[in-house]
């Protein structure tokens, strides 16, 4: 019965499949509010037990945002926000969460109101939640960003103090950030404050409206960002360190594998192969080429291994390549910590069995109480399997490593397939 909920005839008419997806809409936000509630239970039966078990108050509910967000297959980093908002919805604002409930609000706008009602007393908190949500005909047809000025604007006026203080605080949060985009491009985004933004804006444009060469603004913007930090012109190759993997096949030509550019991911074999070149070409960057091996079922990197308690340069690297990012599940934040699966305090080997490339957060939710990692490899196939507190076991697995696939059935000698890590160093 419940599965006949999601059935979808093709040939419906068109204002009843609208129906349907209305339908699902509601759906979608109210299992969203029986998920918060579900959350806070959780967050209050975690504290209560550890209260009973002698916890200390500012050692409790370690580790709990991790599993939250290990249940909703969300990285790690997203556990905190998630039981805030069940937190903040369940205790303090029921007006919002029952919108939530019968589908006036979706999940990101409830988290709009909760973010922007965060600076707030409880009691200042619960009349947000009334004059916003108490009267939900209120909120037909708000998109997201009338949502997120409604409540900051009645948030100002209940505690004018409390919102500049949060402004100044955030200051403390400024960071440079950097992701990949489509078509081989990444967005490097800088958080600043206001007044610095604005400026910084402001100078590139004035940059740009001197620019008549042909470029468009946008691009001339672009270029002189890059000449500013990096001191080149935005065409010439930059002298920084990347590490490149790719295939011996593919560098010279053999064929058309993608590489893989440390932080940015996967990138063409043309680019690849361009990037190589330039660097070697350019009297003013350096590369080098340095030989790993990639096992013949898996493609992932052959082990090594090491009797210090801390990873040596070349086993760090090392692991830093196989794993690419944080090998907890879901978690794709860059590696910052290459540490033990199982603690060198209960034995665990310094190897690349046992080695894992960890974000900071996770590396230390991993010690958290109860927490327990394990490492295998099988045919190649490096696996890390997390188990929480409450017994739930979720796994990752290592990437391959570029190049073609294996065709043949060879031996491990055999099978060590060259790849080549080309590394630009500056001069």
């Amino acid at each position: 019965m419940f599965e006949s909920l999601f059935d979808v005839d093709p040939e419906a008419a068109e204002p009843d499949l609208r129906a349907q997806v209305e339908q699902f809409e509601r759906m979608k936000s109210a299992a969203a509010a029986a998920q918060a509630r579900a959350t806070a239970a959780w967050a209050a039966k975690r504290l209560a037990a550890e209260e009973v078990a002698g916890v200390s108050r500012a050692k409790r509910g370690r580790g709990l945002a991790a599993e939250v967000a290990l249940a909703r297959h969300d990285a790690p980093v997203r556990g905190n926000t998630h039981l805030g908002l069940a937190r903040a919805l369940v205790d303090e604002m029921p007006h919002t969460l029952a919108a939530l409930q019968c589908g006036a609000l979706s999940e990101w706008r409830a988290t709009l109101i909760v973010r922007e009602s965060a600076c707030l007393s409880v009691e200042h908190r619960g009349q947000l939640d009334a004059e916003l949500c108490a009267d939900i005909s209120r909120l037909a047809g708000w998109g997201n960003a009338r949502v997120e000025a409604e409540a900051k604007r009645i948030a100002a006026r209940l505690d004018a103090a409390a919102v500049v203080a949060r402004s100044a605080k955030a200051a403390e949060d400024r960071c440079v950030t950097i992701r990949p985009a489509p078509d081989t491009m990444t967005y490097v985004t800088v958080l600043l404050p206001v007044g610095q933004g604005v400026a910084v804006y402001a100078a590139l444009t004035r940059a740009a409206d001197t620019t008549c060469d042909g470029r468009t603004r946008g691009q001339a913007m672009a270029d002189a960002v890059v000449e500013r930090v990096t001191g080149k012109a935005a065409d010439q190759p930059v002298s920084v360190a990347l590490n490149l993997v790719m295939a011996d096949t593919t560098l010279w030509g053999g064929d058309d594998a993608p590489g893989w550019l440390e932080n940015f991911g996967p990138v063409p074999a043309e680019l690849a192969r361009k990037l190589t070149g330039d660097a070697v070409a350019d009297a003013s960057a350096k590369a080098a080429l340095r030989r790993l091996y990639r096992h013949p079922d898996s493609g992932q990197l052959v082990a090594l291994e090491s009797r210090s308690r801390i990873f040596p340069k070349g086993l760090a690297a090392f692991i830093g390549l196989r794993d690419q990012t944080c090998r907890t599940p879901y978690c794709n934040a860059p590696i910052r910590h290459r540490d033990h699966a199982v603690p060198k305090r209960r034995g665990g080997p310094t190897s690349a069995l046992n080695g894992l490339g960890a974000c900071e957060a996770c590396n230390y939710t991993k010690e958290a109480p109860e927490w327990a990692v394990a490492t295998n490899d099988a045919a190649g196939v490096h696996t890390a399997e997390f188990t929480t507190p409450t017994g739930a076991v979720y796994r990752s697995t290592a990437p391959p490593l570029p190049g073609t696939p294996v065709r043949r059935k060879l031996s491990l000698v055999e099978g060590r397939l060259s790849v080549d890590l080309v590394t630009f160093e500056a001069a």
